[in-house]
């Protein structure tokens, strides 16, 4: 299982970017942050033709489609529609993996018993906004 943000394991914090011209501003070794899919399409297809990795959020499962056929290094979902794009994710084998936000330790078992790639706290995601 993948744990990002846990305040007991380093983590690079996920550099949020609202436009093309902002990804100079970021560590050239950071995955960014787009926040949810439908609004960063354009951000996401530059990622994906200039090899950056990245991070979205999917409301929908076509979402989650598009970001993975993309590249996008992470795909982010809620508690509702994350077991369903953990199966699609199996099933196509994505190279993307899907993370559930969380935002206590508590709440690890429950994504590992769904059988989910990993978490990611939320905290680690608001740090890079």
């Amino acid at each position: 299982m993948i744990i990002l943000g846990h305040p007991d394991i380093p983590f690079e914090p996920l550099h949020y970017v609202e436009s093309i011209d902002e990804i100079e501003r970021t560590p050239p070794s950071g995955t960014l942050w787009l926040g949810p899919f439908g609004g960063a399409k354009e951000i996401a297809r530059h990622c994906y033709e200039q090899r950056i990795p990245y991070a979205v959020m999917a409301e929908t499962i076509t979402d989650a489609l598009l970001a993975n056929t993309l590249h996008a290094t992470y795909i982010l979902a809620d508690a509702k529609l994350a077991p369903k794009l953990q199966k699609i994710a199996e099933t196509y084998l994505f190279d993307a993996k899907i993370l559930l936000p969380i935002s206590d330790e508590a709440e690890m078992e429950a994504a590992a018993e769904a059988g989910i790639d990993g978490v990611i706290y939320e905290a680690a995601i608001a740090a890079g906004e």
